[in-house]
């Protein structure tokens, strides 16, 4: 079975691309996603937030509501809005924001590879976030949200998309927050196949974001295969959804922390207690980390520069050098004494598209004690975790640009 595969994607019709693009599902609450589809009737936000067309406050796990999305998935297709490719393709998919571009493709990936390890995992999963995952396929009868995948950067691989993406775009969608994204189909048989054979010859895939969307595939592609008695494991539920990119064009963005109180310290007994693993500078100016192990603290509208005592740094542990271990080991949990962040409601996240300012304001109004910047995690430390067989802490990465839903979908038949 190969790593990855073409497949015959369902997509919006020529023309119909503005009309269907939408965020991913999980970026916004249910308010929002209601907002976002007043005067867009085929915005694909009714297939991934159906609740968006029932009362408000119905349960998002409802029956109702996976029924919801299967009608409003075959309404866009009655109505001709999406349309299904004749042959397998492969779909180059480029995302722009500002200054930063990336290249990447729109594949079936191998479950079996999944299964085996061989598209690696970063993250522990939710069973709820996964059962909902699972029931949205199931009702679809198709994957809609794809995986972040990302691939070793391989030359040969990088210099055909970039080739591909020298030509006009079947499909070219800026969204509302200014990202643009472009899609070139490919299905040069030629191409395909050695497309195919390229990815195969990789070792290893990265799961960048969307565990619990890959976990679902290979939970609907072990029930299907045990419920199909003449199963050959050429069927698309063998397959998930992904769009793979170089690991050497991915942003990651600083993941930051914000934290409710000093955990029964005054300040000067924090500060002192906070210097005796890190050395503590004063900045007038807001502080964003130059490099690994220096973070950026605000207290009292003040900023400060930290910087880590280099003999606390482990250099044999992928996870523990990790700068959101750094300091959760060495200040989040010694000293305002939160280890379990995936729990405690002392903590709270903020991704570095807010920027610094997002910071201030959670501490200048009260709502929160001190915040920290980070510096952003790298994509080779994230592969060195896969690699290991580890799993990242809680919120070690943001990326950014985000993918669009709707513009390809894998159908399961």
């Amino acid at each position: 079975m190969p790593l990855i595969r073409a497949f015959t994607g369902l997509r919006p019709a020529p023309g119909r691309a503005d009309d269907v693009a939408a965020p991913p599902y999980d970026v916004m609450n249910e308010a929002e996603a209601r907002e976002m589809v007043e005067g867009r009737p085929w915005s694909f936000l009714h297939i991934s937030r159906p609740e968006v067309d029932l009362p408000e406050g119905v349960d998002p796990y409802a029956p109702e509501v996976y029924d919801k999305a299967a009608e409003n998935l075959q309404k866009m297709v009655q109505e001709g809005v999406l349309v299904r490719d004749t042959k397998p393709c492969y779909y180059v998919y480029r995302l722009t924001m500002g200054e930063h571009r990336q290249t990447g493709l729109v594949a079936a990936a191998s479950v079996e590879a999944y299964d085996n390890d061989r598209i690696k995992k970063h993250e522990f999963t939710r069973p709820a976030k996964e059962d909902d995952r699972v029931r949205q396929i199931d009702a679809l009868n198709a994957q809609t949200g794809p995986v972040f995948l990302v691939y070793p950067s391989a030359p040969q691989v990088d210099s055909v998309l970039a080739e591909t993406a020298q030509t006009e775009a079947d499909v070219d969608v800026t969204a509302a927050d200014a990202v643009r994204h472009e899609i070139w189909v490919v299905d040069n048989e030629a191409t395909v196949a050695q497309l195919t054979q390229d990815f195969d010859a990789m070792p290893a895939l990265y799961v960048a974001d969307g565990h619990h969307r890959s976990a679902a595939g290979s939970r609907v592609g072990a029930a299907r295969k045990e419920a199909n008695s003449q199963h050959t494991g050429d069927e698309p539920y063998n397959y998930f959804l992904s769009v793979i990119f170089p690991h050497n064009q991915m942003q990651i963005l600083d993941y930051n922390r914000v934290i409710k109180d000093l955990n029964g310290l005054d300040k000067p007994d924090f500060l002192s207690r906070v210097g005796e693993r890190f050395s503590v500078e004063t900045s007038e100016q807001p502080v964003k980390p130059a490099g690994p192990a220096e973070f950026g603290m605000y207290l009292d509208r003040q900023w400060y520069r930290l910087r880590l005592d280099r003999a606390r740094i482990p250099q044999d542990d992928p996870v523990a050098r990790l700068d959101v271990s750094l300091l959760a080991d060495n200040l989040i949990e010694p000293i305002l004494g939160i280890s379990d962040p995936r729990r405690d409601a002392r903590i709270d996240f903020v991704g570095g598209i807010r920027g610094l300012a997002g910071l201030e304001k959670r501490v200048d109004s009260g709502e929160m004690a001190v915040a920290f910047s980070l510096f952003a995690t790298g994509m080779e430390d994230l592969m060195a975790v896969a690699d290991a067989g580890e799993v990242m802490p809680p919120k070690s990465t943001w990326f950014e640009p985000k993918l669009a839903d709707g513009l390809v979908s894998h159908v399961l038949d």
